[in-house]
């Protein structure tokens, strides 16, 4: 009965006291060289660009954020999000990109029914999600990562709520710039 008793408070205080500890990801941590990644996407400023790599982005903080599927309420509310503030973003030296499983015709489609201002990859398998650990097959899971001009991972979110995420990664750049 006490080995009940005992196992039943554990579990419960599992659930009810979750800490940091008992926080499991495989996104990469703070400080960390970020992963290397080469994506067919689409930017409507460069249209005959077809393949981005991390080195496009040397020297510029990097907002690399992860997304489930072009279209989708969240999805949208995110990408506009970063596309309103982008001017500001730029003037702190930074680059968006974002990256789901979606092709890129369809990231194209959004870009101009949706007025995105940034990059949009392809990630059809999730390979570079899966480095990110932001791979829920067959989507790529909310995260975000802030990546420092030299390529270190500066800040991270990790399943991020939409609405205003592109303010709280400004908010942090701002501090780290």
């Amino acid at each position: 009965m006490r080995k009940i008793l005992f196992s039943l408070v554990f579990t419960f205080s599992i659930f009810i006291f979750q800490h940091q500890s008992f926080a499991f990801d495989f996104a990469p941590e703070i400080g960390d060289t970020a992963p290397e990644f080469e994506l067919k996407g689409v930017n409507i400023k460069y249209k005959n660009k077809k393949t981005w790599n991390l080195n496009d982005f040397k020297n510029k903080w990097l907002i690399l954020y992860f997304y489930p599927k072009d279209f989708t309420a969240g999805c949208t509310i995110e990408a506009k999000g970063f596309s309103d503030l982008n001017y500001k973003f730029i003037k702190k030296n930074a680059e968006i990109v974002g990256i789901s499983a979606d092709t890129e015709e369809s990231h194209d489609s959004f870009c101009n029914s949706k007025s995105i201002s940034y990059t949009l990859l392809s990630d059809k398998n999730g390979i570079v999600s899966e480095k990110y650990g932001s791979w829920i097959p067959p989507y790529s899971d909310r995260n975000t990562f802030l990546i420092s001009p030299d390529g270190k991972i500066a800040y991270r979110w990790i399943s991020v709520t939409p609405l205003n995420h592109a303010k709280e990664v400004l908010k942090v750049l701002e501090k780290k710039s």
